[in-house]
């Protein structure tokens, strides 16, 4: 089993001025048991990774373009992600599946592209209220899982971040029983494809409202190998706890 995983997805928030909370940070955990990642917006990419050399801290970028490079006006590709320091990449977001259409199929291509330049591609999936309430979740991310992670992945180069749509930035949190079942559901979805060895290595991680509160809880269940965290991870004094809490999990 790989190393458990706390990203934090920083959105379309930040500027130069909050690569300050990211030295804090590395300075807070200059050597973890677990990895930290931390996905500030394009422009700040190349900065943080300066900012936090030297740290357990690394820098992720939160969507990439499928072609290595070519006409293509305002995306970056995965070359260029490296190129600037970053070692991983948030894929399928539901606000990039949303916002801008993106399919399975899209999701996959740039996951590909990703993992050809040597990043980790971490891959989204999640369900809406609607979903929830007609009983759909295991259909749609099963489905999500099946259109959108490459075929050739590893423990080495995937990750899978199942994050409830209904739960992102809405402070509703899944039971603690409905985590389980979907995690657990999605390890088994992966083991049938890959194999059960590779799959166990394969980390899930669970985002949608997680905070210093509940982040022990949510790391005790079942097939929870971290977090991908939203708005907590903006400040170091309310990511750090999260962080603390993964590494006793």
């Amino acid at each position: 089993m790989h190393r458990k995983l706390a990203a934090g997805n920083w959105k379309m928030n930040g500027l130069g001025a909050s690569l300050a909370e990211l030295e804090t940070l590395g300075g807070m955990h200059a050597t973890s048991g677990i990895e930290v990642l931390i996905c500030p917006p394009a422009p700040l990419l190349s900065r943080a990774a300066d900012a936090v050399a030297g740290s357990a801290v690394t820098i992720g970028a939160q969507d990439c373009h499928a072609a290595r490079s070519g006409a293509h006006t305002g995306d970056v590709s995965a070359e260029m992600l490296k190129d600037a320091g970053v070692t991983s990449v948030i894929l399928g977001h539901s606000e990039r599946r949303q916002d801008h259409g993106e399919t399975d199929a899209q999701v996959r291509a740039k996951a590909e592209a990703a993992i050809a330049e040597g990043l980790l591609a971490i891959i989204c999936v999640g369900e809406s209220l609607e979903d929830r309430e007609a009983g759909r979740t295991l259909d749609v991310v099963g489905a999500q899982i099946d259109g959108s992670v490459p075929d050739h992945g590893t423990a080495h180069d995937l990750v899978i971040a199942y994050e409830p749509i209904w739960a992102i930035g809405t402070g509703k949190v899944p039971t603690l029983e409905q985590i389980e079942e979907v995690h657990g559901f999605l390890r088994n979805r992966l083991s049938t494809r890959f194999g059960a060895e590779t799959a166990s290595g394969i980390r899930l991680l669970y985002g949608g409202s997680v905070k210093p509160g509940n982040a022990a809880d949510i790391f005790a269940v079942s097939n929870v190998d971290g977090a991908l965290v939203g708005g907590a991870s903006l400040k170091s004094a309310d990511f750090s706890p999260i962080i603390a809490a993964l590494e006793s999990a």
